[in-house]
C-alpha cells in the first residue's frame, strides 16, 4: 500500500510542477503591464521669482504608472482626449513627492500650471528658458503620432515662497519611478550662477543655498558614499594594487589620483567644467575604459608582453627576409592597422555624433584653455609622482 501511494505521489509531482509554471508564467504576464522602468532620467529647472518658486520638470510617460493615459485605436496616444490624465500623473508621481523648503520651512503644495506630451526628440529642456516656453506653448497637434512608452511628460509647478532672496531646499522623492532614478536639477537663483545638482533615487534634503559647513559636511557624506557604493573606484584601487603592493608606492599613487580628483572638482565647483548633459557619461565612460585598460596592461606587462614578442619579431623578420622586402612589408603592414583603426575612428565619431555636442565659441574656447591648464598641471603632478616613486624603487633596489 505503501509503495502504492509512493509511486502515485511520484506521477503527481510533475503536473503540479508544470500547473506551477503555467501559472507564474501567467502571472508574470499580466504584471508585465505594470513593470517598473530600469533606468529613469529626470530633467528639473528650479528659478525663485518674487512671490512663487517655479519647478519645470520632465520625465518619461512610462514611469507614470497606474495612470489609464486614453488610447487611439492603433495604440498611439489619443491627443485629444489626454489632459485629464496628464494632470493626474502630474499631481500623484511629481507634485505629491517633491516638497519646497524656505528657509528649513516646507512651503504649500504647489500648484500644476502646465502640462504636456513632448515627442522624445524634442530638446527644449537645455535652458530654463526654451523649458518654460515649451510648456507654456501650445500642445502637440492631435494628429500626432506617439506612443505612451516613448513620450514625456513635461510639467510647471508653481510653489508660494515669501521672497526669492530666500535659502531654498528640496527633497525630491521620487525613487518611485524606476529602479534606478537619477534627477539631473539645475537651481537658477535670483543672483549668481547656474548651480547643477545630480541626485540618485531619494536623496533626502538638498540645500540649493547650502551655507558652508552643510556645503562641507555633504561632501563629506557624498565622498564615503561614493567612494564605497562606487564599484568602479574600488575595481581602480584593485588594478592600483595589483602591480604595486608595497604601502609607499600605493601611498604616492593613491595621492597623485586624489590630487587630480580634486582638481576636478575644484574645476566643476567653479563652473570650469562643461554643464552639458552628455559631459556625465562621457566622463563615465572614461573612467571605465581606464579600468580596463589598467586591467590589460597589468596582464600584458606581466603575463603576455614577451609571450608576444616573443611571436612577433621572428614572424617578422622571417617576412621581410623570405617574402617581401623590410620596406614594403612595413608599408603594408602599417596600412593594414591604419585601415582597422580608420573604421574605430568612424564607428566611434558615428555614435558620437548622437549627442548635442557644443559649438565652438569664445565662452568655449576660454574654457577649453582652462581646462588644458588643468590637464598640464595633473600631468605635472603624475609626473612628479612616477619620478619619485620610481627614485625611491631604485633606491630599495640597491639599498640606499
Amino acid at each position: 500500500m505503501a509503495s502504492a501511494f509512493r509511486r502515485k505521489i511520484k506521477r503527481t509531482i510533475p503536473a503540479v510542477v508544470v500547473v506551477a509554471i503555467a501559472i507564474l508564467a501567467s502571472a508574470g504576464t499580466h504584471l508585465s503591464a505594470h513593470d517598473i522602468p530600469v533606468s529613469v532620467l529626470v530633467q528639473a529647472f528650479v528659478r525663485p521669482q518674487g512671490d512663487h518658486l517655479r519647478l519645470l520638470v520632465r520625465v518619461p510617460l512610462a514611469s507614470m504608472r497606474d495612470i489609464q493615459f486614453p488610447l487611439r485605436g492603433d495604440g498611439l496616444l489619443d491627443m485629444t482626449r489626454v489632459d485629464g490624465a496628464l494632470d493626474e500623473a502630474a499631481t500623484l508621481w511629481l507634485a505629491r513627492d517633491i516638497t519646497v523648503y524656505e528657509e528649513d520651512t516646507p512651503v504649500a503644495a504647489p500648484r500644476v500650471t502646465a502640462v504636456r506630451v513632448s515627442l522624445p526628440s524634442d530638446r527644449s529642456f537645455v535652458t530654463y528658458d526654451t523649458a518654460l516656453a515649451h510648456v507654456m506653448g501650445p500642445p502637440l497637434p492631435a494628429e500626432t503620432t506617439v506612443y505612451a512608452g516613448q513620450a514625456m511628460l513635461d510639467v510647471l509647478l508653481e510653489y508660494p515662497i515669501r521672497s526669492d532672496r530666500s535659502r531654498f531646499a528640496v527633497r525630491p522623492a521620487l525613487a518611485r519611478l524606476g529602479v534606478h532614478v537619477v534627477t539631473v536639477l539645475r537651481y537658477q537663483p535670483p543672483a549668481g550662477a547656474e548651480r547643477a545638482f545630480e541626485l540618485a533615487g531619494d536623496p533626502g534634503l538638498v540645500r540649493l543655498d547650502p551655507r558652508w559647513h552643510q556645503a562641507a559636511w555633504r561632501f563629506v557624506q557624498l565622498g564615503f558614499r561614493h567612494i564605497l557604493d562606487g564599484t568602479d573606484h574600488l575595481l581602480f584601487l584593485l588594478c592600483l594594487v595589483i602591480p604595486f603592493r608595497k604601502f609607499r608606492a600605493l601611498v604616492a599613487i593613491v595621492t597623485a589620483f586624489t590630487i587630480a580628483h580634486s582638481i576636478t572638482l575644484l574645476a566643476s565647483a567653479f563652473d570650469i567644467a562643461p554643464d552639458a548633459l552628455w559631459f556625465p557619461p562621457l566622463v563615465e565612460t572614461l573612467i571605465a575604459t581606464s579600468i580596463l585598460y589598467m586591467a590589460l596592461e597589468n596582464i600584458v606587462v606581466e603575463l603576455g608582453q614577451l609571450l608576444v614578442l616573443a611571436i612577433l619579431v621572428p614572424a617578422l623578420q622571417a617576412l621581410f627576409r623570405f617574402v617581401v622586402p623590410e620596406r614594403i612589408g612595413t608599408i603594408v603592414l602599417s596600412a593594414l592597422v591604419a585601415h582597422t583603426a580608420w573604421h574605430w575612428t568612424a564607428e566611434r565619431w558615428e555614435r558620437l555624433r548622437q549627442f548635442d555636442l557644443p559649438s565652438i565659441t569664445a565662452d568655449g574656447l576660454a574654457s577649453g584653455v582652462r581646462w588644458l591648464m588643468a590637464a598640464v598641471v595633473v600631468a605635472t603632478v603624475l609626473w612628479v609622482v612616477a619620478v619619485a616613486a620610481a627614485k625611491r624603487k631604485k633606491d630599495e633596489e640597491f639599498g640606499t
